[in-house]
C-alpha cells in the first residue's frame, strides 16, 4: 500500500510552506511534479524551487509527468471534467507503479497550490486512484489564496456576524450575485465574470499571483476599477503565459 500525501504549499511563496508541509516533503520517497505545457512551465519550476529549499542532501525522487488537458470542446462541462480527472488519475498511477516496481518506497507526495480542500480537484482525483490501487491518503493543509488575498489588502474576510459566499467565475457569470450574501469571494474566473453583475455599490479587492513576487493588487469601487482590472489581467497573462487571480467583492449594504 502506498501513502499518498497531498501537501498544501500556499500560493507560490516558499515562505508559505508550513513546518508540517516541509516535514511531509522531506519524508516522501517520490514527489510527482505535473507539467502543464510550456506556457505554464513556471508552475513546475516553483514546485521544484520549493523542493530545493526544503530538501537537504537526502533527496527523494522528483518525477515530472505530463498533465492531461481537459477537453474544452465537450459541451457538458462537468462530464468533461469527470473524464479529465480519470485521465489524471491514470497519469499518476503509471509513474507510481513504475517507482514501486523499481523498489522505491511507499510514500508519494503531490504539492498542491493553496489548500487541497478549497476549489482544487486533487482530492477527487485521489479518490479515483484509490479505486485503481491500495492507497492511504494523507492531507497536509496549506495557506489558501483567500487568506493571502485578505492579508495583501489588509482586510477582513467577513463583516461582523455576516456570512461569506465562495463561488467560481463560471457560477457568477451564469447565476449572478449569490443570494443572502453581502461578501462574495470569486475563484477560478477565466476573466471578468464581475461584468455580469450590477456594479453600483460594490467594492472589489482583486489580486493576481497573490503572495508571489509578481503580485498585483487593485481595489476600489467595482464600477471605477473594473476596466483597469481587465486591462491589467490581460497584460499580466500575456507577460507570464498564465495567471492565477482571485477577488473579494462586498456590497455597500454589508454591516
Amino acid at each position: 500500500m502506498i501513502e499518498l500525501f497531498l501537501i498544501g504549499i500556499g500560493t507560490g511563496n516558499p515562505d508559505h510552506v508550513t513546518a508540517e508541509a516541509a516535514q511531509a516533503i522531506r519524508g516522501a520517497d517520490l514527489i510527482l511534479i505535473p507539467l502543464k505545457g510550456e506556457d505554464k512551465a513556471d508552475l513546475a519550476g516553483l514546485r521544484r524551487a520549493i523542493c530545493d529549499r526544503v530538501l537537504g542532501e537526502a533527496r527523494p525522487a522528483l518525477l515530472e509527468f505530463d498533465l492531461p488537458r481537459r477537453d474544452a470542446a465537450n459541451p457538458v462541462y462537468l462530464d468533461g471534467v469527470e473524464d479529465w480527472h480519470d485521465a489524471i488519475a491514470a497519469a499518476w498511477e503509471a509513474p507510481i507503479r513504475a517507482h514501486l516496481a523499481a523498489g522505491g518506497g511507499p510514500r508519494v507526495a503531490l504539492l498542491v497550490w493553496g489548500d487541497p480542500s478549497l476549489y482544487d480537484s486533487t482530492l477527487r482525483i485521489a479518490a479515483r486512484l484509490r479505486g485503481r490501487m491500495a492507497v492511504a491518503l494523507r492531507v497536509i493543509p496549506g495557506i489558501t489564496a483567500i487568506q493571502t488575498l485578505c492579508a495583501a489588502h489588509a482586510i477582513p474576510l467577513n463583516d461582523l456576524g455576516a456570512p461569506v459566499q465562495i463561488t467560481t467565475g463560471r457560477r457568477l457569470r451564469d447565476h449572478g450575485w449569490p443570494a443572502d450574501a453581502d461578501t462574495v469571494v470569486v475563484m477560478l474566473d477565466a476573466g471578468g465574470a464581475f461584468q455580469a453583475i450590477p456594479q453600483d455599490g460594490v467594492e472589489i479587492w482583486w489580486g493576481a499571483y497573490v503572495g508571489m513576487a509578481e503580485q498585483i493588487l487593485i481595489a476600489g469601487p467595482l464600477a471605477e476599477v473594473a476596466p483597469r482590472i481587465l486591462e491589467t489581467r490581460a497584460a499580466a497573462r500575456a507577460a507570464h503565459g498564465w495567471i492565477m487571480d482571485i477577488y473579494l467583492m462586498r456590497r455597500a449594504s454589508g454591516g
